[in-house]
């Protein structure tokens, strides 16, 4: 309880709001380069980690590898993602970007300055980089990735 006002704290529900608010809108923001928040995040991690397998990758994001499939089919269907067979293990394929991939990437990191500096506008510089220090407590924790969301609903 907030003894000040005598009612509950609404912290949780107030970070799940801004949460929702910041995924819808980030959502619109990738579908105007034909991205959707799934795909953007299959590039993130590719970005980082080039050559990752597709059950790695499955691994990361915390989701079946059929889904990962579709996605990755998705992604080179529109030139983003290659497969490219292992030189370590020719049984595998290793997952990359294209270079029209890179560039969507770029995108991608422009879109999300633009998206934290509007959510953020509020706030001063100060208290951005306390509101990052207190969410970078509460994120540290084994089931959270800082690259990428996962449904942990079901965990």
């Amino acid at each position: 309880m907030d003894e000040r006002e005598g009612r509950p704290r609404r912290t949780a529900f107030l970070l799940s709001q801004i949460g929702s608010l910041a995924s819808s809108r980030f959502a619109e923001r990738t579908r105007d380069i034909d991205l959707t928040p799934s795909d953007a995040g299959v590039l993130r991690v590719l970005g980082r980690t080039p050559g990752m397998s597709q059950r790695s990758l499955a691994d990361r994001l915390g989701a079946v590898p059929s889904r990962v499939v579709s996605l990755i089919d998705s992604l080179e269907a529109r030139g983003l993602v290659e497969r490219v067979r292992s030189n370590t293990d020719r049984r595998n394929y290793e997952l990359r970007l294209t270079a029209q991939g890179g560039e969507r990437l770029a995108q991608l990191r422009r879109i999300a300055e633009e998206h934290e500096a509007e959510l953020l506008a509020p706030l001063s510089r100060e208290q951005a980089a306390q509101l990052e220090s207190l969410l970078i407590l509460l994120a540290d924790r084994p089931a959270l990735d800082p690259d990428l969301h996962r449904d942990l609903g079901t965990r």
